[in-house]
């Protein structure tokens, strides 16, 4: 008995969607403009679970009419599907030639297709169908979107089918003005750039008062995102800050310490971002499973390996031109050259590939911005680097040690303290530094022998303006200095307003020599 009532039941079923569909199938089968948008609406309408299927064949090109006039279209996998029955062809009919498409037929397509996901049951597609009703403004959607408002129960999609209903009224014609002030109220509340096409388009037979009304909504939108844009400026000039910081935390220590200009601190960059590139490769050829935990590794492997580097420089080439600041400069320039050159050798000139942990990809939003976990971890990152550099020089005897010597070098020696010792351990300090930096760089920046180029002239321009050898005055110049690069950019471009920063920097140190904090001491201020 039950097994007849659903035989039954599955029967009428049938017949309900055969007449509908068979309408469909004998008005593709005319070869019409208007009998293909007809058929597209009652496939849309009919409820058959091949519609959707059938619909972005249309689109593809894949829906055919064979010589017997029957339709059919062939899904994805290659099979061949009857349009009025949804069963799969033994084979390929006759004569089959496809139905044609232009732009109004496409534009019938996505509405149909958007009114088609709108009740999906996956949520990213509703979600999208709701978007591309938004983009589309179509008043055919408005029925089914209703009814996709009334099932939903995620609040996020809710929201999404609301402005896409109000973008319908406020675009569509013979509209009363309660509705139409409605729904700018709520193309308001969306208040990003998107919404703003709706509301320019209001259409001319509306009333003063909802032009009014548009405009002042347009405004109140324009208003926001120049807000939200100046904050998304901000967080980017804080991220290239953070990058600056880590670059140049190195330099400022063996720039204070040892009063050495070093061409090459941008090769050690280099070298740290090439040995996360090593490191990599190494865990992807041999244990693919430990890719996560790459960066950890690459840290404490950059900072030894750019140290050691900064170590020999100082014992084997800068040790013996103190004094000579110019021959210390024309020398370190030099070695930048040679590790350059080397690299290229090793590694040959193009860009290296190097990959991001899975929790450092994605992105979250605040407000109307997108913020990528890569730069938050970046940015946590020089933060961490900042403090413990800023506990060594405190808290530790090589910390007081390098204070002492920066402070009064001849003093400190008289006191005892090796000073080549600790210019040799200075130098690989602020070397390994710059590695640690070529880490965080590898993760947004390309990895090249010329990378570490890119950062030495800011990272100069970050110590001479924080004060030379002063961890907290670099600290402000760097997050000072990428936020005023961030804003100049819109308007000057990125090399205009670079050449602006130095300008004014230049400005700046003839009013400071010594940079926004100058270190204090007898040698220091003599």
């Amino acid at each position: 008995m039950l097994f007849g009532l659903v035989l039954i039941l599955s029967a009428q079923t049938q017949g309900a969607l055969a007449g509908p569909l068979d309408e469909a199938a004998a008005l593709f089968a005319k070869d019409s403009f208007t009998d293909t948008a007809r058929a597209i609406e009652l496939l849309a309408d009919s409820g058959a679970e091949h519609a959707g299927p059938a619909i972005e064949a249309l689109n593809d090109r894949r829906l055919f009419v064979a010589a017997d006039q029957s339709v059919y279209f062939r899904d994805p996998t290659g099979a061949f599907i009857a349009l009025a029955t949804g069963q799969k062809l033994p084979a390929e009919p006759a004569g089959g030639t496809g139905v044609r498409v232009n732009n109004r037929i496409r534009g019938a397509i996505n509405t149909a297709l958007g009114t088609l996901t709108l009740q999906s049951p996956d949520p990213a597609k509703r979600r999208a169908a709701a978007e591309a009703v938004f983009k589309s403004r179509s008043p055919d959607s408005e029925t089914a979107l209703q009814a996709a408002m009334q099932n939903e129960k995620i609040a996020a999609i809710r929201e999404i089918q609301q402005t896409a209903l109000a973008a319908i009224i406020a675009t569509s014609p013979n509209r009363s003005d309660i509705d139409r002030l409605a729904a700018i109220e709520v193309l308001k509340e969306r208040g990003d750039r998107e919404a703003l096409t709706p509301l320019n388009q209001i259409p001319d037979s509306a009333s003063a008062n909802v032009k009014d009304a548009a405009k002042a909504a347009a405004q109140t939108i324009n208003n926001r995102l120049a807000t939200w844009s100046a904050v998304q400026n901000a967080w980017y000039g804080v991220s290239l800050g953070s990058v600056l910081l880590l670059a140049a935390i190195g330099l400022a220590i063996t720039f204070g310490v040892m009063g050495i200009i070093n061409m090459a601190h941008g090769e050690m960059v280099m070298i740290g971002a090439y040995a996360t590139f090593i490191i990599q490769e190494i865990i992807r050829q041999n244990a693919p499973g430990l890719f996560e935990y790459s960066l950890a590794i690459a840290i404490p492997a950059a900072f030894i390996i750019a140290g050691l580097i900064g170590i020999a420089m100082e014992r084997l080439v800068i040790r013996h031109l103190y004094g000579r600041p110019l021959e210390t400069l024309l020398a370190t320039w030099g070695i930048s050259l040679i590790l350059m050159q080397a690299i290229r050798t090793l590694f040959g000139p193009t860009n290296r590939e190097v990959g991001a942990p899975a929790f450092m990809s994605g992105s979250f939003r605040i407000g109307l911005i997108d913020i990528t976990y890569g730069r938050v971890w970046i940015v946590g990152f020089a933060l961490v680097v900042f403090f413990a550099v800023l506990a060594l020089l405190r808290f530790t005897p090589l910390g007081l040690q390098m204070r002492a010597v920066t402070q009064n070098r001849r003093m400190a020696a008289s006191m005892g303290i090796r000073t080549a010792r600790v210019d040799a351990l200075t130098f690989g300090l602020g070397s390994g530094i710059a590695g640690l930096a070529g880490v965080a760089l590898s993760q947004i920046d390309n990895v090249s022998p010329n990378l570490g180029q890119s950062y030495i002239i800011d990272s100069f321009m970050v110590v001479v303006f924080g004060g030379v050898g002063n961890l907290w005055g670099t600290l402000v110049a760097a997050l000072s200095l990428g936020i005023a690069n961030k804003f100049l950019e819109p308007f000057a471009g990125a090399v205009l307003g670079k050449i602006a920063l130095l300008v004014f920097i230049i400005l700046f140190i003839q009013k400071r020599p010594r940079g926004l904090f100058a270190l204090k001491g007898r040698a220091v201020e003599q």
